[in-house]
């Protein structure tokens, strides 16, 4: 097997949903345990209990993934006779590490809702709140004959993709002067001499979650020893980030055969939900988790039907006669993301030791 330290863990789960990403209230990252341990096996789950704790320790999984952090609101103490002191400590006691992506991986297109949209067969979908500020551009200066080049590698890296459009960029002609000092090895041009140099300016634009991979990718494409970049920061919405998904049925289907098809689908004990419209569903709007703020943009959007969790009693009268409001449940809403934290963790070390939680750890009940 080999050996993985929790901080690569963390670094893998952060290249798909950046920490930055988490809101203030949250507390995504490592919870419990040394960044710099060694990882014999990994638990995923969406809570973290006692259960789940000695299941990590019967399965030699000194690692766990989990969705909700141990805590939001701080500690006071440590002790085994309260929450979630008394987890934190049995960790601590049992040697395992713990870590936790909440609302970071909420936020990401293929994150949360997008899982559960996949789930439900949806298609053509985007993000039905886009966040700002979360995309940047990169300007470079790169020799005429070198630009393709230097291009192509920004594009594999994941730059210049725009809606449904991939390798965009910008491109200008000019000239760059530089003078190298003697310490200097210039792919043009003597130490010691101004040279001028024809230079294509590209422009091109990225999530700025693939940042240090874009950046790593143009230094090793650029021929020059010292390639000269800027990177701004833009106040434009993210096809990338953003709460909730809205998407397509393939063909329309009557409401109450959905809302059965999503019952099977999420094995939801109870669906509350407002009164059945007499009309088809075909676009549809979720947003995992608690999800109630979405519901106006969800109306906007045309949705024939908007599934979330944690809907209170007073928000069913904010789509009269004009939208379905399905309450899932949370952790009904939320149960895929295992799945998402096993697909992105396998993806980059699939012969390691990764396991799925066996417990439901929902809270809720049903009679």
């Amino acid at each position: 097997m080999q050996n993985i330290k929790v901080k690569e863990i963390g670094e893998i789960i952060e290249g798909f949903a950046p920490l930055d990403l988490q809101e203030e209230y949250d507390n995504c990252g490592l919870q419990v345990g040394d960044p710099d341990m060694d990882i014999t096996g990994i638990l995923i789950t969406i809570d973290v209990t006692s259960e789940i704790i000695k299941e990590a320790e019967e399965n030699s999984c000194n690692l766990i993934i989990s969705h909700h952090p141990v805590t939001l609101s701080g500690i006071k103490k440590i002790t085994p006779d309260n929450l979630p002191g008394g987890l934190i400590l049995d960790a601590i006691k049992k040697n395992i590490a713990i870590y936790s992506a909440h609302t970071n991986i909420d936020s990401i297109k293929s994150g949360v809702s997008g899982v559960l949209a996949e789930k439900l067969g949806l298609i053509n979908t985007r993000i039905l709140d886009q966040r700002k500020n979360l995309i940047v551009k990169l300007v470079t200066f790169v020799p005429v004959d070198n630009a393709d080049k230097v291009r192509n590698a920004l594009f594999e890296a994941g730059a210049g993709h725009i809606g449904n459009y991939d390798s965009c960029s910008y491109n200008l002609s000019g000239f760059g002067t530089f003078r190298g000092n003697e310490n200097s090895n210039p792919f043009v041009g003597q130490p010691g001499k101004i040279h001028k140099e024809e230079e294509l300016r590209i422009e091109t634009i990225f999530p700025v979650n693939i940042q240090n991979r874009v950046v790593k990718s143009l230094i090793e494409a650029h021929p020059y020893e010292e390639p000269a970049f800027d990177i701004y920061p833009l106040n434009n919405k993210s096809d990338f980030y953003g709460y909730g998904i809205i998407g397509e049925l393939l063909e329309p289907v009557h409401p109450t055969e959905f809302i059965k098809k999503l019952k099977h689908t999420t094995h939801s004990g109870c669906i509350r939900h407002t009164e059945i419209l007499n009309t088809s569903i075909q676009k549809v709007a979720i947003c995992g988790g608690s999800g109630s703020f979405l519901i106006k943009k969800a109306i906007l959007s045309g949705a024939d039907i908007f599934i979330s969790g944690d809907i209170k009693y007073h928000q069913f009268f904010d789509a009269p006669k004009t939208m379905i409001i399905c309450d899932i449940g949370h952790y009904e809403s939320e149960q895929f993301t295992k799945e998402l934290f096993f697909k992105i963790l396998t993806k980059k070390i699939p012969n390691f030791a990764i396991r799925l939680s066996k417990i439901n750890t929902n809270p809720i009940k049903y009679f």
